[in-house]
């Protein structure tokens, strides 16, 4: 499902990347309004993890959730580009959410390392319905509901990732700009209700974004919850080989349960 009707904005980059971002929907049969999540896999903003997509998306549907794959743009495009995908996804999803009988007020982003950046800033860079342009996607909000980070990259100030925020930003973006990228300087008392999982010898995206982020949603007093687990490398996903850490799927669903995204052990039940 394309993300854009027409070619995506930014065609100063047509030459170089041919990507047209897209979304792969994994929708549930289902008669009863249930929730849905976005998800964005990581990769630096240069590639899209595999095992952060499609596995992702139908451990969601196991719990009674739609899920929505999102095929972002990433280097050599560069900010805004990637977040504008984003924004546009939660508003495909929500525009289009009768058809799948999907509650446009319980819409949702997960996202991995540097997808967890971009859901991330989707969160706090979320806008409202535009009433002008002639496009009727781009008049309903881009605000997700609630969101799940895991391992995510947050600062671009502060135990930054190097490498994505390059990927993103260039090589010398300006203290603006990592300002404004940097999602615990960017939370406020609107930012979604938010589930955060990390380890802490994370040894590529250090876990001190998680708990900046978490500090800064708790300074604004916006619900979340926070996991981290003594040890497990970068990019685990569902962490199938390192049992311990593979508990974040379970205290996430309890999570969701508790918040009132999902009910029952199969979500719409």
């Amino acid at each position: 499902m394309k993300l854009w009707e027409q070619h995506a904005p930014g065609s100063e980059f047509e030459e170089q990347d041919t990507h047209q971002p897209y979304i792969t929907p994994y929708v549930i049969d289902s008669d009863q309004t249930h929730a849905a999540v976005i998800v964005f896999p990581g990769g630096g903003y240069v590639n899209r993890a595999e095992h952060e997509g499609e596995p992702i998306a139908l451990w969601l549907n196991s719990l009674g959730l739609s899920a929505f794959v999102v095929h972002y743009r990433v280097a050599p495009v560069k900010h805004p580009y990637p977040l504008m995908d984003g924004m546009r996804a939660v508003r495909q999803v929500r525009y289009r959410a009768a058809e799948w009988n999907i509650d446009p007020e319980k819409i949702g982003v997960l996202g991995f390392s540097a997808g967890g950046h971009l859901a991330a800033t989707v969160c706090t860079h979320a806008e409202p319905g535009w009433p002008d342009p002639d496009d009727p996607v781009e008049h309903v909000s881009s605000r997700p509901d609630f969101a799940v980070l895991c391992y995510p990259v947050i600062s671009f100030s502060q135990h930054r990732h190097e490498g994505s925020m390059i990927s993103l930003l260039g090589e010398r973006p300006s203290e603006e700009m990592i300002k404004l990228m940097s999602g615990e300087l960017q939370v406020t008392s609107e930012t979604p209700p938010t589930f955060l999982w990390h380890t802490a010898d994370d040894g590529a995206v250090p876990v001190e974004n998680s708990l900046m982020y978490a500090s800064a949603l708790s300074a604004k007093g916006v619900p979340f919850e926070l996991h981290v687990f003594p040890a497990g490398r970068h990019g685990l996903g569902l962490a199938h080989d390192e049992p311990h850490v593979a508990q974040w799927t379970h205290l996430c669903a309890g999570w969701l349960r508790t918040s009132g995204i999902i009910h029952g052990e199969n979500g719409t039940v």
